[in-house]
Order: C-alpha cells, then sequence, then structure tokens
C-alpha cells in the first residue's frame, strides 16, 4: 500500500481527526460534544447525511457553478476564522499611545488566548468578524447571556505581563461620546446631565466591552504603591521595562531639537509641540535611555519629570476611588483584591469596592446611612468571587488606566499580544508609514 493510499484511507482519516476532536472536547470540559463523534463517523465512512448542505458535488465533466464555489470558499472560512478567534488568537489594533514606547499606535497584533485560556462566548449571538459594532450599531444580540467560563490556559496573569482586556467602564458607552469614560461624566456633570448631553446609552455585556491593553503592574493579593511616578509592589521597586516613559519638561536655549534626531529617538512627533515661551517642550515622554540621550543633546538647558503632586478634590476628582489625596504619580498603597479573600467593609472603604460588588459580582448594593446592605442584607464585610488586576500603560503620563477607573476583573482578561504582524504611522504617507522594524516582531 502506497503513502497516498495510507493518507486517503478513510478509517485512518476518521481515528486522525476523532483523536483531535476528543482532546477538543476534554479542554472544553463539556462531554456532551462527544455526540459529536457520530458526525464524524458519518462524515468519513456511513455519508448518511450531507453535512456540508451548502457545497454542490459536481459530476465528472461538470461545469463548476462559480457564485457556489465562492459560497463554500465563504462559509469555511467564517467557520475557521470564528473557531480560531475563539479559541486560539484575534487581531488586535492599537488605537492610542498609551503604551509607548512599548507597543505604537497602528501596531496590528494577534493576541494570544491559550495563555490564560479563552473565554467561552458569552453573548454567542454576534456578527463574524466583529466585536460590538457594525455600521452605526451594536453588532451582537442579547438574547442568549451565557456564564462567564474560561478553558485552562498555560498560566496565570503575571506581573509584568501585557495584557488585553474588557474596558471596566465600558459597559455603558455614551453614543455620542463612545471613547469617554461614562462613569468620569457622571461623577462630573451627573447621571441626567450626561446622558442629555451624550447620550443615549447603549449597555454592553461583559465580553462585548471595548479592548483595552496595558501592562499588569501588580496581581490580585498585591500591595501597590506609586511614588514619583514609578510602581513599587509589595514593597519592591518595579522591574525598569525597557518601554516605560515618563513625561518631561525639556527647557532647550532657544531653539527645537533636530525633528530627525526625536524621530530616532522613537518619539511620536504627532503629539510633541515646542513652546516658545519656555523655550523648550513641556511635555516630552522619555524612557530612561532616552533621557540618557536627550541629556546629552547640547541645545538642552534643563530636563525636570512631570510629576502630579497635587490631587483634585470634589467633582473634579479624577484618581481612583476619588475619595483619596492620590494623583497619578502618588498613589496608593492599595490592597489588590483577591479571590476567596475577606475584607471588612464600612463608608470609608466602600468607595474601593463598590464596583466589584455591584457591577463585577452581581450583588445588590445598598447604604442607608452608615449601614451597608448586600442582597438585602446588613454586612460588615465582604469576600471575593475573583481576582482582580492592576493595570497601567508604559506611557505613564498619557494612559488613562487603572488610576483612573480601579481593578480590573479576572473575567474580563482575553488575553496577551503575541505577535505584531504590521505596523503602520497615520502621520505618514504611504509607503513611508509602514514600520518596517516591527514587522513580524514578537512581543
Amino acid at each position: 500500500m502506497s503513502w497516498k493510499e495510507i493518507i486517503q484511507n478513510k478509517w485512518l482519516k476518521l481515528g486522525f481527526w476523532s483523536l483531535l476532536y476528543v482532546a477538543w472536547v476534554i479542554w472544553l470540559g463539556n462531554y456532551w460534544w462527544l455526540l459529536g463523534l457520530g458526525v464524524l463517523f458519518d462524515y468519513f465512512i456511513t455519508k448518511k447525511v450531507k453535512w456540508l448542505f451548502w457545497k454542490k458535488e459536481y459530476a465528472p465533466g461538470e461545469k463548476h457553478n462559480f457564485w457556489l464555489d465562492w459560497l463554500d470558499a465563504i462559509i469555511f472560512a467564517v467557520v475557521v476564522v470564528t473557531f480560531i478567534n475563539i479559541f486560539f488568537f484575534q487581531a488586535f489594533r492599537i488605537p492610542s499611545s498609551s503604551m509607548e514606547s512599548t507597543l505604537y499606535t497602528g501596531d496590528h497584533l494577534f493576541v494570544s488566548k491559550l495563555t490564560y485560556g479563552p473565554r467561552l462566548p458569552q453573548t454567542p449571538l454576534t456578527v463574524p468578524f466583529t466585536h460590538n459594532r457594525l455600521f452605526n450599531g451594536e453588532s451582537y444580540s442579547t438574547l442568549i447571556q451565557n456564564k462567564y467560563r474560561r478553558l485552562k490556559g498555560f498560566r496565570e496573569v503575571r506581573r509584568g505581563d501585557i495584557v488585553v482586556f474588557g474596558f471596566p467602564n465600558g459597559d455603558t458607552v455614551l453614543t455620542r461620546r463612545p471613547a469617554d469614560d461614562y462613569y468620569a461624566w457622571v461623577r462630573a456633570l451627573g447621571r441626567e446631565q450626561t446622558i442629555d448631553q451624550f447620550g443615549p446609552i447603549i449597555v454592553r455585556p461583559a465580553d462585548k466591552k471595548d479592548h483595552y491593553v496595558k501592562r499588569c503592574v501588580a496581581v490580585a493579593g498585591d500591595t501597590l504603591e506609586i511614588r514619583d511616578g514609578l510602581v513599587w509592589v509589595n514593597g519592591e521597586k518595579e522591574a525598569d521595562y525597557p518601554g516605560r516613559q515618563l513625561t518631561y519638561q525639556v527647557i532647550t536655549s532657544g531653539s527645537r531639537i533636530n525633528q530627525l534626531k526625536l524621530e530616532e529617538l522613537g518619539l511620536n512627533l504627532g503629539e510633541l509641540y515646542f513652546d516658545t515661551r519656555l523655550p523648550g517642550y513641556p511635555q516630552m515622554p522619555l524612557t530612561e535611555q532616552m533621557l540618557e540621550t536627550v541629556k546629552d543633546i547640547p541645545a538642552v538647558v534643563d530636563i525636570s519629570p512631570n510629576l502630579e503632586k497635587y490631587p483634585l478634590t470634589g467633582a473634579d476628582a479624577l484618581i481612583f476611588p476619588f475619595t483619596k489625596p492620590w494623583t497619578s504619580d502618588y498613589f496608593g498603597p492599595l490592597w489588590i483584591p483577591q479571590k476567596g479573600a475577606t475584607v471588612a467593609l464600612d463608608t470609608e472603604s466602600l468607595p474601593l469596592y463598590e464596583r466589584i460588588i455591584r457591577d463585577y459580582e452581581h450583588n445588590t448594593l445598598k447604604v442607608e446611612g452608615e449601614r451597608i446592605l448586600i442582597n438585602g442584607e446588613p454586612v460588615t464585610e465582604y469576600t471575593f468571587q475573583q481576582d482582580y488586576y492592576f493595570m497601567m500603560g508604559d506611557n505613564r503620563h498619557n494612559s488613562l488606566d487603572s488610576r483612573y477607573w480601579g481593578f480590573v476583573p479576572e473575567d474580563h482578561i482575553v488575553g496577551t499580544p503575541s505577535i505584531i504582524w504590521l505596523s503602520t504611522d497615520a502621520t505618514k504617507a504611504f509607503p513611508k508609514s509602514i514600520r518596517w522594524k516591527r514587522f513580524l516582531k514578537l512581543v
């Protein structure tokens, strides 16, 4: 028997695909899917049912129908790509500069879902190849809503990982300001005025929130503090990530720094400006390595970090939990909630955990004077049902992150970027807009 005959043997094909299918069912953890082995047996052996009902089988010499062949190709592509997106990888584009100089605006990534384990779809009725928007409306239906469930991954989220996740405050979206934080506007203007000015609102399930990408700087059970713009976790200073940058005020002798020099440094020229009144650059984002290079430029007279020392108060408070005298550069200490841990609960500590209790862990929450009621019962403590994380952008002074909206729940985690397959610079014309050095770069 030749190799060609062996490979084309229907029993060998059945055995191969059955093994793969059983492995997938074990990973999925729902053994009702083993009934699908009957479909495989019929497809390869008995052939009683035409499972590919849309695919035309041509007789020898029969002319192929162009449109039916294209329909077959499209259906096959939809099924395969959807399967890959759910269980393995998903394409993602960096929309902002919050992770520079690690990830750049215009980087196109493949996000690995295998690292932390893929989430099974909670909102399965979704238009293929879309996340939450199609034309001017939502691309999904909430007619079916499943409970959160994650398959086994290679490992848990670690401190220092770059993570893609659902925006925690993205459960409520203002239709006229979809990129804004609804809750920040409510704190500033009140709910009625916010909706009247920027609404109506869209309420989204957890798996249909917009995707963000940040670095995980603290995991469940850690205690985090920010001093002079740098993170300390459990009393130890964070690792010096090569792409981490702070914003500095750079004073020059009166002239601009050569633009080619700034480009060589990797600065985003679209967000950099020269102020003749200084003279210099009021906000120049620099990594540690870039800082040393800029210091050596002859035209540079002085450099100082732009550290936010004085917090806003009252309705103007921007920093989580909006009741502490913290800023984006002087923050904490803050303990990160951990599954199974219990904390004392009173009106002073409640602002830290109220969104967790009410929105992420789906309890009813009510405050009557000094009394706190959860699901109608008065309580003095609370036990967390899942792990939480603290995320920050590497571009520390140009990132809306956990300092502004708090903890990221475990069930919001999507995956981790694995490879940059394309990177484009919107400030340049094609073909100069393509960043060839970032092509197929591992993250």
